[in-house]
């Protein structure tokens, strides 16, 4: 019997999530139904599969590091983790994976997995996944769906076609997809009983994978494999050329290669299943008290029935609402009626446009040493929370515009600013004047936290000059 070898898709953004899931922090790498994040759910749902190498995680570069930390704290290990230069849908993300596993593994299946699905009844998941084996080592490209049991119109379909003998029941050709069709056409699908939800979720031979697709979507067959060509390894990373890449049309694998390919087979998945794309969806899976509310954080509901409330970072309290999203940040609010949380793309898609750094960064950004947090701004300073973890450092560095203070309040920071070098611990600070370069670093077995208060004419970010720097300092 084959090899598997799963292929966590990671990319994307998740702008319907907003404001909890940001460009530079999205919902796959967000604990958003239990303590562990959409990521590392995935990869734990592998767990007692027969015969299934360690997962081949595809991510934007930007968050290469908070996906090898995830892994690391569920003790797991990738096969690799491939970078997307820039972003380009999930059909050149499995192309990129499927040439890696051609040139990796003598004999191997694809188990190409999106990083952001909720399924409850893992064994049932296993046992479809065992049933699709046999189906794809037939030739077939496998899609796994779900029965739908509401006329969902965020989801694709599945049209079944002609019933395969021998394997599990249900398991048909593929005789059509279809991309989220509106309320009534899916009223129809359902009632005509032969359409299925798609799920994202494939299993197939790579070198079928790899010659459809150059069949029916040649141009991005073709830029992956120039891209692919002269990929470098550093450690678990792995990058593809950029400017080859960054060429690459953006596209599905459903639009690029399923509604055209004649081998496609679909094998049912009767388990829970969700695809986490609106808050109504985490209202829907959550844990819900007897007035059908979702809450999150600290929360005070008054009369308030069939709503999901998430506080990050302060009291939310309601009274009279019906119905509703209330999401929290430390940095944005947003409040949504539940049939419109669809309509959260477009208020991303305002923010973009007017520039806002809400649909980017939250207010604690996290780095590979890692993390700050605004505390306070004025129109001449800034406090910043600093944590630094045990045995990282930040990059040799200086500032044109700013000088800075650094109060230790947890840990011993080592210090360098300009010929000196020497030790902060806990009560004791230290100041940074303004074109003096400096680096902090933690040499001790604890996180360091430090609060830093900047002055100056100009604070943002972009005034940092890096004199010495490599990829665990950025």
């Amino acid at each position: 019997m084959k090899m598997i070898v799963p292929i966590i898709l990671c990319g994307g953004s998740g702008s319907r999530l907003w404001p909890l899931s940001r460009q530079s922090y999205p919902k796959q790498l967000l604990p958003l139904n239990g303590k562990e994040t959409l990521l590392q759910q995935t990869i734990l749902r592998l767990d007692g599969l027969a015969q299934v190498t360690s997962p081949l995680v595809i991510c934007n570069e930007e968050h290469r590091f908070l996906v090898a930390e995830q892994l690391r704290e569920i003790d797991r290990s990738a096969e690799a983790i491939l970078l997307e230069p820039t972003g380009r849908n999930t059909a050149p993300a499995a192309l990129l994976a499927a040439l890696y596993v051609k040139n990796h593994f003598a004999d191997a299946l694809l188990l190409v997995l999106p990083a952001d699905h909720l399924i409850g009844n893992v064994p049932v998941f296993h046992e479809a996944i065992l049933a699709a084996r046999q189906v794809a080592q037939a030739g077939y490209l496998v899609a796994f769906g779900v029965k739908p049991i509401r006329p969902e119109t965020a989801y694709g379909y599945i049209k079944t076609g002609k019933m395969l003998s021998g394997v599990m029941a249900g398991t048909c050709e593929v005789e059509a997809f279809v991309e989220k069709p509106d309320k009534d056409t899916a009223a129809n699908f359902i009632a005509s009983g032969e359409y299925q939800w798609n799920t994202g979720i494939y299993l197939m031979r790579p070198e079928i994978f790899l010659n459809e697709m150059h069949t029916h979507a040649p141009l991005i067959s073709s830029i992956c494999l120039d891209a692919y060509a002269t990929a470098s390894r550093d450690l678990d990373f792995m990058r593809v050329d950029r400017q080859t890449f960054s060429k690459c049309p953006a596209d599905s694998i459903d639009y690029a290669l399923m509604e055209k390919t004649g081998k496609g087979a679909v094998v049912p998945l009767s388990c829970q299943w969700n695809d986490v794309g609106s808050w109504k969806t985490l209202w829907e899976v959550g844990n819900q008290d007897q007035d059908g509310n979702v809450l999150k954080g600290d929360v005070v509901a008054h009369d308030s029935r069939n709503c999901y409330i998430h506080a990050a970072s302060r009291l939310v309290a309601t009274a009279g609402l019906a119905d509703h999203i209330i999401v929290e940040t430390a940095d944005a609010v947003l409040v949504a009626h539940k049939e419109k949380v669809q309509d959260v793309r477009f208020i991303v898609a305002a923010l973009e446009k007017q520039g806002r750094k809400e649909i980017n960064l939250h207010r604690r950004v996290y780095r590979p040493w890692g993390s700050y947090e605004t505390i306070a701004m004025g129109e001449r300073f800034q406090v910043k929370l600093i944590r630094v973890k045990a045995g990282a450092c930040l990059s040799l560095q200086m500032h044109h515009h700013r000088a800075e203070h650094w109060v230790v309040v947890h840990g011993t920071a080592q210090i360098t600013r300009g010929d000196e070098g020497f030790m902060v611990s806990e009560n004791e600070s230290t100041f940074i004047p303004l074109g003096i370069w400096h680096r902090l670093a933690n040499p001790g077995v604890i996180d360091l936290e430090l609060i830093e208060i900047q002055s100056g004419s100009y604070l943002e970010e972009d005034d940092i000059i890096r004199f010495q720097d490599d990829e665990s300092t950025s």
